[in-house]
């Protein structure tokens, strides 16, 4: 019986493990090695770290972790996860099962580009979608951003206003833009195209958007903020409140509607803050303070005070 068991091993599980260790509890790294960010080259605002490779920052996170011995980190896929507080299972995909009096779920989110030939290739490398992440790399450069939901619109906008006097709309076919956000593009000098795309090419500082009527734009940078899903079902097979964007609901202590089930990164949301940032930076934050207080509840179990 470990501990916990950390489902994830991207930012916000190895740094809630860290916190774990350094608490002498037993726990268990279930990695399946697919992290949000893989396809990125560099993250950017985490002190000490702007610029860093992320699969880098992770490299020396599990360095780091094995100076703990309470604590495991073992590359896997979690299946299922059933039970209640003080006895979960866990089931992996190579049939092997472990338990634990607690849970944390860092599965994370995974980017769905729209259904464009080249796009989703692209995705971190030419395409981006945040211009906190990126948006220092591609000023002065011509821009295109790619969406088709009206509301944004407002991400051609903030480009527009920050980093770049070339940025084109691109809505995929034609967009009901709402009257104010359109006015403003148009103050902007934002030019709006309302031409399907037929296909994205080309690398950095180099793409091009081809558009079914035969046009082509020429850009250096692109941005599409990509629909997005859980990577995991395990948090909605353990019965955890599921909010209507897809993420865990979880309170200011990082806890799930489950009792001894804990959620952090971008799994997780707190309804309050509907529009949160998804950061590494914000990822290990969450990881250390669902860990900080979910030992503070396993020490008051330990010592036979009821604990929530």
């Amino acid at each position: 019986m470990h501990d916990v068991i950390v489902v994830g091993g991207g930012p916000a599980g190895l740094s809630a493990a860290l916190v774990f260790g350094r608490q002498r509890r037993r726990v268990l790294v279930i990695d399946g090695g697919r992290v949000r960010n893989a396809p990125a080259a560099e993250m950017h605002m985490y002190l000490s770290r702007d610029g860093f490779p992320p699969a880098r920052l992770l490299e020396l996170g599990r360095q780091e972790l094995a100076a703990y011995p309470s604590v495991e980190v073992r590359p896997g896929t979690v299946l299922a996860a059933r039970g209640a507080k003080d006895d979960f299972e866990v089931e992996l995909a190579d049939g092997a099962r472990e338990r634990a009096r607690r849970l944390v779920l860092a599965t994370g989110q995974v980017d769905e580009p729209y259904d464009i030939p080249g796009l989703a290739e692209r995705f971190g490398r030419s395409v981006f979608h945040c211009p906190f992440c990126h948006g220092w790399e591609t000023s002065g450069k011509t821009l295109a951003v790619i969406t088709a939901v009206p509301q944004e619109a407002m991400l051609a906008l903030y480009v527009a206003d920050r980093f770049s006097d070339d940025v084109v709309l691109c809505t995929h076919g034609p967009l009901d833009l709402p009257a104010e956000i359109a006015k403003k593009l148009d103050e902007r000098g934002v030019v709006v195209n309302t031409e399907p795309i037929s296909e994205v090419s080309g690398e950095a500082d180099d793409v091009t958007v081809r558009f079914a009527d035969g046009s082509v734009l020429r850009r250096q940078a692109v941005y599409h903020r990509a629909p997005t899903r859980q990577h995991s079902e395990l948090a909605a097979q353990l019965g955890c409140e599921i909010l209507d964007d897809g993420t865990v609901r979880v309170n200011e202590l990082q806890e799930t509607t489950v009792p001894g089930v804990a959620a952090a990164g971008d799994t997780a949301k707190l309804p309050a803050v509907p529009d949160a940032a998804t950061l590494v930076s914000l990822g290990a934050a969450d990881g250390v303070r669902a860990a900080l207080w979910m030992d503070g509840g396993l020490f008051q179990s330990d010592l036979g005070f009821p604990s929530e």
